[in-house]
């Protein structure tokens, strides 16, 4: 039997991930043990046999893999010793050597899912350490996978750029449809109609390029060379140089990512 424990499962994304896993039957509740400062939380009560507890060094001892799940700034307050142990890290900034240096541990993965674990479409990117075994690497895919489609990376600083790409799950997409919506206002369209409508589209959008085989640059080459409304507008965006703020905000991003 394998037990897993969380510290900071309590949290949104703890839980985010965690969910969807229970749910599917790829943890079972009773091998499951929480740490978080307030012990038992809420969004667990479909499982009653998952263990909670205040204790990170006692759920360090019970557990054969330990996932940390807190924010990087509070890293400094989790003193443990996880040698001989899988730890999975979903923290961005903290590198593989500065866990191992301060946990003891050789067994290490780094992970980067997002916000939409919960409804199992995130994009998970993780890296592992050599040490990493091929049982640990089973492990890791299986529960990233219960969340939406993972991925395993080449080296660690692929991690920094894929925190910026897909790490920022929909708030890079959002900040677009709000600009739409707004436009949409601007121009007379009630705000509660805006927003149906452009929630509606992204989700349409979303869906289709999830399902069809060509590339979203082939898309877009399709709508231009029809010649129509759309092609006007994807021409006047390309003249405005929509490219070069997108590219920013993802170097921006992943530099603020980067654990170099």
């Amino acid at each position: 039997m394998t037990t897993l424990g969380v510290i900071g499962g309590s949290g949104w994304l703890g839980g985010a991930l965690l969910r969807p896993a229970l749910a599917r039957g790829f943890v079972q509740p009773s091998d499951l043990i929480l740490s978080s400062r307030s012990g038992r939380s809420s969004g667990f009560d479909a499982w009653p046999a998952v263990r909670f507890t205040t204790e990170n060094a006692a759920l360090a001892a019970a557990c054969d893999i330990v996932i940390l799940s807190v924010r990087p700034e509070d890293l400094g307050a989790l003193d443990l010793d996880l040698s001989g142990k899988l730890v999975i890290s979903v923290m961005a900034r903290v590198t593989a050597d500065a866990l191992g240096s301060r946990f003891n541990a050789e067994r290490i993965i780094r992970a980067m899912p997002n916000a939409s674990a919960e409804h199992g479409l995130s994009f998970t990117p993780w890296f592992a350490t050599s040490e990493v075994t091929a049982n640990d690497e089973a492990f890791a895919d299986g529960f990233f996978a219960c969340s939406g489609k993972t991925t395993r990376l080449r080296g660690e600083k692929e991690l920094d750029y894929f925190t910026a790409l897909t790490g920022s799950g929909p708030a890079f997409i959002a900040a677009f449809a709000d600009v739409m919506i707004r436009d949409a206002v601007a121009n007379g369209v009630a705000p509660t109609v805006a927003d149906a409508a452009v929630r509606q589209l992204f989700l349409g959008a979303s869906t289709w390029m999830a399902k069809v085989a060509e590339s979203p640059a082939e898309t877009v080459k399709v709508f231009t060379d029809y010649g129509g409304t759309t092609a006007a507008g994807l021409t006047a965006m390309k003249a405005a140089d929509i490219e070069t703020p997108i590219s920013k905000g993802l170097a921006a991003a992943a530099k603020r990512a980067s654990t170099a």
